[in-house]
């Protein structure tokens, strides 16, 4: 399974979003720091899912990166999130 697929997977388990967009920047990023060659270094995160609603923005990254788990954290070099 391609990793776009597993961080779906996992958001989608995890919390249950209303909207969600997975989005490999990696391309943009080909050749600095942390691009491992591989194209699926770099991510954006778009989500909306009401089980964040009343948190902090720290409690909300913290639960996104609590969705995907170490397995997947420890394979991505940058993560944007951004809460819609």
């Amino acid at each position: 399974m391609a990793l776009d697929e597993e961080i779906r997977k996992a958001l989608e388990t995890g919390l249950a979003p209303e909207r969600l967009e997975v989005v490999n920047e990696s391309a943009q990023h080909a050749g600095h720091a942390g691009d491992d060659g591989s194209g699926e270094s770099h991510w954006r995160v778009v989500i909306g899912a009401s089980t964040l609603d009343g948190k902090s923005r720290i409690a909300k990254h913290r639960a996104v990166h609590a969705a995907l788990g170490p397995d997947i954290i420890t394979r991505i070099h940058a993560l944007a999130i951004e809460m819609v």
